[in-house]
Formats: C-alpha cells, sequence, structure tokens
C-alpha cells in the first residue's frame, strides 16, 4: 500500500471515530439531556452542536487532521473548523426540520439521517480548507 492511500485511510478511519464520537455526544445530549428538560427539539440540536464542537475539534485536530506528526490544533484551524462546524449544523438544521416538518419519522431516526448525511461535506472542507497544514510545514 503507498504512502498516501495509507494516509488516506487512517485519516478516514480517525475522522469516522471522532465524527461518530461527536455524532454520540451530539445525539445523546440532544435525546437525553435536553429534549427531557422540555426544550424544543430544534433550540436542544443547538446545544447538541455546541457539546459536540468541542468533541468534534480536539478528535480532528489532534488525530484526523494531523500533519507531520504535529497536531493542527491552532487558533486559526479553530476558527476555520468552527465555520465549517457552523455552516454544516445550518444544514444539519435545515435537514432536521423538514424530517420533521414532512414525515412521519421518529426525532430519534430524523436526527439521525441528518447527523449521517452531513458528515460528508465536513469531510472534505475541513481537510481541505479548515485544517490545511501550510506548504512549507
Amino acid at each position: 500500500m503507498s504512502i498516501q492511500i495509507k494516509k488516506l485511510f487512517t485519516s478516514f478511519f480517525w475522522f469516522g471515530l471522532v465524527g461518530i464520537s461527536a455524532m454520540l455526544v451530539h445525539f445523546y445530549a440532544v435525546t437525553a439531556i435536553f429534549i427531557p428538560l422540555g426544550i424544543h427539539p430544534l433550540i436542544a440540536n443547538v446545544f447538541g452542536f455546541l457539546v459536540a464542537f468541542i468533541v468534534s475539534y480536539y478528535g480532528h485536530s489532534r488525530l484526523t487532521f494531523r500533519a507531520n506528526g504535529k497536531n493542527s490544533s491552532s487558533l486559526k484551524s479553530m476558527l476555520r473548523f468552527f465555520l465549517v462546524a457552523a455552516a454544516s449544523f445550518l444544514l444539519n438544521q435545515f435537514i432536521f426540520y423538514l424530517l420533521l416538518t414532512f414525515t412521519q419519522l421518529s426525532i430519534d431516526l430524523s436526527l439521525g439521517i441528518t447527523l449521517i448525511v452531513v458528515s460528508g461535506s465536513t469531510y472534505i472542507l475541513s481537510k481541505f480548507w479548515a485544517f490545511k497544514m501550510p506548504a512549507n510545514d
């Protein structure tokens, strides 16, 4: 296996593991904490996103998009990743709203579908923009 393919596989592996971890944090924060407190599902989803962002940023900066043995954690990458995550969240919120409003799907299933659909664009924007390392590193 070439080094580039091995790096890509490793990146996908960590993205999946960190993403699933953040997604589970998001999912359980919404369904087990915020909604039982009486918070509307769409508002609870905002809080779930903010909690999951912390897990996602630290996991991706230290594992998924680690370059040359260094983590890619910096204020610049954090701000960029927040923009990626915020854009992904807006898409998430839109899809979640559509599923809740126009389907008979449960809240849990609607949220699960939404989180899976949005993850692809998050990976691409994170890899090629948010955590992009300078060429001279």
